[in-house]
């Protein structure tokens, strides 16, 4: 969500950690500075010696095996190169029981149905078949499929109207029926949607098989577990070239959550007449241009994608007000008759003033939850008026999600509309405890399975009420380590996909603007949204054999398990420095010169003016830690407060607790990398790539946890150097800021590698890129000339 401003203290956005509401002790561990001479820091990485199998020795992988990209290089590719690649291994023959596609002389057999959904599935299955198996087909378009069952040499795909006698056990759109046999396939969709991911789902088991073989007697009858699947873009706020559209359909997302904050037809009028503090975060959103969003609805249709879009209104209970937002909604819905749904996210769909209640009376926040609910009535009347189909999905974000909060959380399902869908935050609240300490979780991450003990109320609230329910949950990628692309994480992700379905989510938002990009754990949640599904271990054992060879399967699925626990772990959480920019943070010693423009003397107040450090205006300023040079604030123990959520006295300090365990995580990581880069550098020549660009990943994440720790170590230590009386020790606390610093720099000349090598890494749309191969040379400036003039200089000052 928008995080860049904060109202007052009682809205700050603090994060948790938790493995379950046993808390995370039980996990089982397993076994720029323009004097200063950057080039002279670096050592050369390729030639460190730091272990057999340690991310020093691996630097050469990485430049051996991967080329260099500039910032934006991966947004290109996902724009411009095909979705298909080759993806058989001309080794593998058919085994006992199964049957096999020739290279040549089969055909493709389908009838036009209404749209186009399902055409552009048969000409990206006929195209997949050459690209990523080396077969061709030819396409036959018939008038009717009528004695499909006589067909041979052929793959027929149709729906149940169309295929007579088949898909008799399918329900609801989306499912579909895959039947195989040695002398052809047969693809049935309960509608074309439910055709098109049969076709995919085929693609997808040719893919884990590594070539165009299936069972010889299959039968697979799929039900589709959610109405509904989508998710935001990773590459920006409205950037949905067909690409990536195609990309998310075969990874099994059927829409799109566009133009978030702003409405589709461009209305600012909320943004721009309201004094309301809201309004005035809103007023800096982009405007919307009606006619992009026309074309982006048009060409996501042709994958079979519906449009999502936000309602953007301030409702103050008048008659003006109410009028107001009527016509608003009918000027909406006859613009855009193809929108599916509309999200109204509390963060622009409000009531009176925005704030979410917090520190409110309980009275205060009902007559809130019932003006608001009411608005949300009439987006819904104004809607099913037009199209009863159309589906309206509130989303109170914002409303406090403690715990003990579960009482006000039922009150706004019970206010909703009936027609009405909640949109339900999966994880945020989710309580915890930490060495005695407790908290709760307040922004999304994965250390958590959920769902959070208020949205279980709120589930079950709504199904007292016959009304389903759609979440709001991460399942591939986060805002904890949220410059990462996507978290290796599986074991934790699986668990998280059964309780969605356990309690019975029937649709989702899965991602906010982390956003949807190709990988391997989207592709495995993929798999999970459907009946049917192959077992969790032949999951990973088709996968891990598919990237990094099958000779190395059981080394990636072990290092999958520690990444898996290593994030159980993690006590940082959200979208803070610790878990997305402490790479790129420095380590500050000394005040540094201002690197942009100041307002220390100006009528303009610095925090107000500005949404970035002046120091180091790298990132938006939340997410770079800055200490207090004035030594009256430990900043470190403040972040370790806020970033778990922990509230405790004074006297109990929480930053030792906070470092063991982010040690314990890093730890783990370092467990399970030790076998994925062997794992990497054993794989075959023709999966080398995509295995080291996989271990790259999991590095950084590592790298993350260590800087964290670094970073916050470090300030501690500072403010003990200064306080320290005695010579003696407070040389040892500088020595110990030394090695600190030594590691950290070999630590951001890695980083920086990796951020040279995947230009993945670092960016994150509501800010672009956090941290880039600029920022981490700046920082490296900074970390030698601190190394070599500002900890010396402190050596020669004698203690206070």
């Amino acid at each position: 969500m928008k995080r860049n401003v904060k109202p007052a203290k009682n809205l700050s956005r603090r994060t948790f950690i938790g493995k379950t509401t046993a808390g995370i002790a039980g996990v089982t561990v397993f076994t720029g500075i323009s004097s200063i001479n950057i080039s002279s820091c670096k050592r050369d990485l390729c030639k460190a010696d730091d272990g057999k199998y340690s991310t020093g020795t691996f630097a050469r992988e990485i430049k051996h095996v991967l080329p260099e990209e500039q910032s934006y290089d991966y947004h290109k590719k996902l724009s411009t190169e095909p979705v298909h690649i080759p993806r058989r291994d001309q080794k593998e023959q058919p085994k006992d029981g199964e049957m096999s596609i020739p290279n040549q002389g089969w055909k493709l057999i389908w009838s036009p149905c209404k749209s186009v959904v399902l055409q552009n599935a048969v000409l990206d299955f006929q195209d997949y078949l050459e690209k990523s198996q080396d077969v061709k087909v030819d396409i036959e378009e018939r008038n009717s499929l009528d004695g499909w069952q006589n067909l041979t040499g052929c793959i027929v795909v149709g729906t149940r109207e169309q295929l007579p006698g088949c898909g008799s056990a399918l329900k609801a759109p989306k499912d579909y029926q895959i039947v195989s046999t040695p002398s052809g396939i047969t693809v049935c969709g309960y509608d074309e949607r439910g055709a098109m991911f049969g076709l995919y789902n085929l693609e997808a088991r040719m893919n884990l098989r590594e070539a165009p073989f299936l069972p010889s007697n299959l039968i697979s009858v799929r039900h589709s577990l959610y109405d509904t699947r989508m998710v935001l873009s990773w590459m920006g706020w409205m950037e949905w070239p067909d690409k990536l559209l195609s990309h998310l359909v075969h990874d099994g997302f059927d829409a799109i959550f566009a133009s978030v904050y702003t409405n589709p037809n461009g209305d600012r009028s909320t943004a721009e007449s309201s004094t309301d503090f809201y309004s005035r975060i809103l007023y800096q959103m982009r405007k919307q241009d009606p006619e992009r969003v026309k074309d982006l609805i048009n060409r996501a249709a042709n994958f079979g994608i519906k449009v999502y879009t936000p309602i953007i209104y301030q409702y103050t209970g008048t008659p003006e007000s109410e009028l107001g937002l009527r016509k608003l909604v009918r000027d909406i819905v006859k613009e855009f008759p193809e929108i599916r749904g509309y999200v109204l996210l509390t963060e622009g769909f409000w009531y009176k003033a925005w704030g979410g209640g917090h520190g409110a009376s309980k009275d205060y926040i009902q007559d809130w939850a019932r003006n608001w609910c009411s608005a949300v009535g009439i987006v819904e009347d104004e809607c099913h008026k037009v199209n009863p189909a159309i589906e309206i999905l509130p989303w109170e974000y914002n409303i406090n999600f403690q715990p003990k909060n579960s009482d006000v959380k039922r009150y706004f399902i019970q206010q909703l509309p009936s027609k009405t869908v909640p949109l339900l935050t999966w994880e945020n609240g989710k309580s915890f405890e930490l060495d005695g300490m407790y908290g709760y979780l307040c922004d999304y991450s994965l250390n958590q399975v959920g769902p959070a003990e208020v949205t279980a109320a709120q589930i079950d609230e709504a199904k007292s009420r016959e009304m389903k329910v759609y979440s709001k949950v991460d399942t591939f990628a986060s805002w904890q380590y949220g410059t990462i692309p996507y978290l290796p994480c599986p074991y934790q992700w699986y668990e998280r996909y059964l309780a969605l379905e356990k309690f019975g989510v029937k649709g989702t938002l899965e991602s906010w603007s982390s956003g949807y990009k190709p990988n391997f754990i989207s592709e495995l949640r993929a798999w999970t949204c459907w009946t049917d599904a192959p077992s969790r271990e032949e999951l990973f054992i088709s996968m891990a054999s598919r990237i990094f060879g099958k000779e190395q399967k059981e080394l990636v699925i072990k290092a999958w398990e520690h990444f898996s626990q290593a994030i159980r772990l993690v006590p940082d959480t959200g979208p803070n420095m610790g878990t997305n920019n402490a790479i790129g943070n420095p380590l500050f010693f000394q005040e540094p010169p201002a690197r942009s423009l100041t307002y220390k003397y100006s009528w303009g107040d610095q925090e107000k003016q500005m949404d970035i450090n002046p120091y180091w205006p790298f990132t938006v300023s939340r997410m770079v830690f800055y200490p207090d040079f004035t030594n009256r604030t430990n900043k470190a123990e403040l972040y370790a407060r806020s970033a778990t959520g922990v509230q405790v006295g004074k006297e109990t300090k929480v930053l030792p607790v906070f470092l063991k365990y982010l040690r314990q995580a890093s730890d783990q990581m370092e467990e399970g990398l030790k076998l994925y880069r062997l794992a990497a550098t054993n794989s075959p020549e023709s999966k080398r790539k995509e295995a080291v660009r996989e271990v790259l990943v999991a590095e950084q994440m590592q790298r993350m946890m260590q800087s964290d720790c670094a970073i916050l170590e470090f300030e501690d230590l500072r403010l003990q150097q200064l306080a320290e009386t005695d010579e003696k020790k407070r040389r040892e606390i500088l020595d110990r800021m030394e090695m600190i610093l030594k590691k950290e720099i070999g630590r951001t000349e890695l980083s920086l590698l990796a951020a040279s090598h995947d230009s993945r890494l670092g960016f994150q749309f509501e800010q672009d890129y956090v941290y880039t191969p600029y920022s981490l040379r700046e920082k490296l400036g900074v970390l030698k000339e601190t190394l070599e003039i500002q900890l010396p200089a402190a050596r020669r000052r004698k203690p206070i």
